[in-house]
């Protein structure tokens, strides 16, 4: 007999309760604001002391319900240009309610050996998609930081290795520091995983050839001389621009010096979906490890990840665990709590294959060449505007550019399109934040969501220049 504290008989009634919900949530994201007025004040309705005797399921979802209608962002629709955030198509989001609904631990193959197949097969799946290698191991992940993580992981115990030392039995007590050299596209989740590894983001040395962050090839090659063995950090896809390191040459470094290659790709690995931009990545399947976010371009919800390792042995003595209870696998049974970081792991696989299946290699070129050419059009309305400055070129995905009125200091530009960025996320009909490139306070509109088309686009250009005219003095 059901214990009637938990409403069993109510869990048909909720979940058809929150599939509605959700259903009107989506038929309005397109047109929504994505940012409703007042966004942090529906929540505080919600907040209160734990009550003694609950309400019930379906009174505690409507509650819910009516609280995210008046303060969730708009995060998934066609107009959220901010963080490169994609949404979830509907082959990913229909798996991911099923991936819920299974509740399957991604574990091993004894608690499920269908989310480890189907691990499997998503992650070759991936490897083709990017053009990777198929004997490389992966793992899915909750997101860049920790796929950035995995991999420099994996970097962590190659480098103990060249020491003589295995890191995860004895640590890195005695050892001198890690070398870590990148361009200053580096991102702050790789400096993250840096640090929660323990190597440091203080050793992280960074080579840059100008204010933009784009690498000194030369001064790299001379710190690799001096070096000794060390990791080399490569970013396709920098977040500000969408600028790529030259990933060929930086291969071509670490083998002659014998470093390890890891490549931070969270979105730009997607230029090699098409012809068009395959180029950017061109050398990236010569790295030792690659991060990818899918919750970016890949447009499954949030969240999840992949990390690829070059040389699986490495990969797998990097998080290796076992305890009786939990048992060992086959090699072709793996145990994916092994290659990651986590070991109570969610089943990512469902969206990531159900996407995959549902759109395949073709929709997925489509998508990107849209995107890609999204942005040379918002690109182009930028430089047609006097009073709007492109910053950088665009390669993918991003255009950075800043509001400059005519006749505006320069001293006065940074306060002004930071005080425009606030009001452009308050206003909610857009939604982008402020950066700074090379030296300067700008946006950086990011074009990733499976839903955004050209009427989205072009709504930056007004909002800024009329956001932009009403923080102006009267003349």
């Amino acid at each position: 007999m059901a214990d009637p504290i938990f409403d069993r008989d109510a869990l048909e009634k909720a979940l058809q309760l929150a599939a509605a919900e959700a259903v009107r949530y989506l038929a309005e994201v397109d047109e929504a604001l994505v940012r409703p007025p007042g966004p942090g004040a529906p929540a505080e309705g919600l907040a209160g002391a734990l009550p003694d005797e609950g309400t019930g399921s379906l009174a505690a979802l409507h509650e819910l319900i009516a609280a995210a209608g008046e303060g969730a962002t708009r995060s998934a629709g066609p107009r959220f240009f901010h963080f490169v955030m994609g949404g979830g198509t509907p082959a990913s989001l229909a798996a991911d309610w099923l991936t819920s609904a299974l509740d399957q631990i991604a574990f091993n193959w004894v608690s499920s050996a269908f989310a480890m197949r189907l691990e499997q097969i998503s992650l070759d799946w991936l490897k083709e998609l990017f053009g990777l290698p198929a004997a490389w191991s992966g793992v899915l992940a909750s997101g860049a930081t920790t796929a950035n993580f995995t991999g420099l992981a994996a970097a962590r115990r190659w480098w103990g290795g060249e020491h003589g030392v295995d890191v995860e039995e004895a640590g890195l007590s005695g050892l001198p520091p890690v070398p870590v050299l990148t361009s200053g596209y580096v991102h702050a989740s790789a400096l993250k995983a840096l640090a929660m590894l323990g190597i440091g983001r203080g050793q992280v040395q960074t080579f840059a050839a100008d204010a933009t962050g784009r690498l000194d090839e030369d001064a790299l090659r001379e710190a690799l001389g001096n070096a000794g063995p060390a990791i080399l950090l490569a970013t396709a896809g920098e977040v500000n621009a969408g600028g790529f390191d030259p990933l060929a040459v930086m291969a071509d470094l670490a083998e002659e010096h014998g470093a390890w290659l890891h490549v931070d790709a969270a979105f730009g690995l997607f230029a090699a979906a098409s012809p068009r931009t395959r180029d950017l990545v061109r050398g990236i399947d010569r790295a030792h490890s690659v991060a990818v976010d899918g919750h970016k371009w890949l447009n499954v919800p949030y969240d999840c990840a992949a990390a690829f390792v070059r040389d699986p042995e490495v990969h797998h003595g990097a998080f290796a665990t076992s305890a009786a209870y939990l048992g060992s696998q086959d090699s072709d049974r793996p145990t994916f709590s092994s290659l990651a970081p986590e070991m109570s792991r969610r089943a990512r696989a469902l969206p990531v294959w159900a996407t995959l299946r549902a759109y395949g290699r073709d929709g997925y070129r489509a998508m990107v060449e849209r995107h890609l050419d999204l942005a040379q059009r918002l690109a182009e309305q930028v430089d047609a505007e006097p009073d709007l400055e492109r910053l950088a070129d665009v390669p993918l995905n991003v255009v950075c550019f800043r509001y400059r009125p005519r006749g505006e200091a320069d001293d006065r530009l940074d306060e002004l399109n930071r005080r425009l960025g606030e009001a452009v996320l308050d206003d909610g009909r857009v939604y982008f934040g402020t950066t700074v490139y090379a030296g300067k306070v700008a946006f950086r509109p990011a074009i990733v969501n499976w839903r955004t088309g050209p009427t989205d686009v072009d709504l930056i250009v007004p909002t800024v220049l009329e956001l932009g005219a009403g923080l102006q003095p009267p003349e």
